[in-house]
């Protein structure tokens, strides 16, 4: 069985809405991250650089949630959670998941989790610059009800992680951001979201 390490409304989110998605067989554990789990022993023989998530296969453990989006999109063909079979299509997929991670998360989480806090001008510049990382995703890379048109795949799951935050911090103003906030309300509509969501004691926002 598979195991997910997670912290709740953490990115991990992403992680765990695809293992249910896919129907899979898993189970969580969750890592206090604010009681500083990820930094014992423990969990640092699962992953060493002490963060979620992390996902324990019969094959050794996979971190980042772009590699595990992949994992579980590859293992569970069936379920068409990305253009697997389609070599460009799987590129798009894995560079839009590969933004998200390095570039949304890093801005948005900055905003929000910076301690101390930013303040005055600081968190402005801040607010802005993830601001735009946003735009780039309601402009450019929203290309219908889903990230990639009509059909749902794993980085509908993992760009809501971070539209959750927006929204939850006031920043996802719907006149700037109309697709993403409809986006997110059908991401968050899911059942199989829905069941992550109440799992990890979370609600819709």
């Amino acid at each position: 069985m598979l195991k997910l390490f997670i912290s709740p409304g953490a990115c991990a989110l992403a992680s765990h809405i695809a293992l249910e998605e896919a129907g899979a067989d898993f189970e969580t554990q969750v890592i206090d991250l604010r009681a500083g789990q990820q930094r014992t022993p423990e969990y640092l023989a699962v992953n060493p650089a002490g963060s979620t998530p992390a996902l324990q296969t019969d094959r050794g453990v996979i971190t980042q949630n772009p590699a595990i989006l992949a994992f579980v999109a590859q293992t569970h063909p069936d379920r068409n959670l990305a253009p697997i079979d389609d070599p460009h299509a799987f590129a798009a997929f894995n560079a839009f998941n590969g933004f998200l991670s390095s570039s949304l998360h890093p801005a948005i989480g900055k905003v929000l989790f910076s301690r101390p806090p930013l303040e005055a001008e600081a968190r402005a510049e801040a607010v802005e610059l993830a601001l735009a990382k946003y735009q780039l995703v309601e402009d450019h890379w929203l290309q219908g009800p889903w990230v990639f048109g009509d059909d749902f795949t794993l980085a509908d799951g993992y760009l809501s992680v971070f539209t959750r935050w927006a929204r939850s911090a006031h920043l996802l103003d719907s006149a700037r951001f109309p697709g993403l906030n409809v986006h997110l309300d059908r991401v968050q509509a899911r059942p199989a979201v829905s069941r992550v969501l109440a799992a990890e004691g979370l609600s819709a926002v």
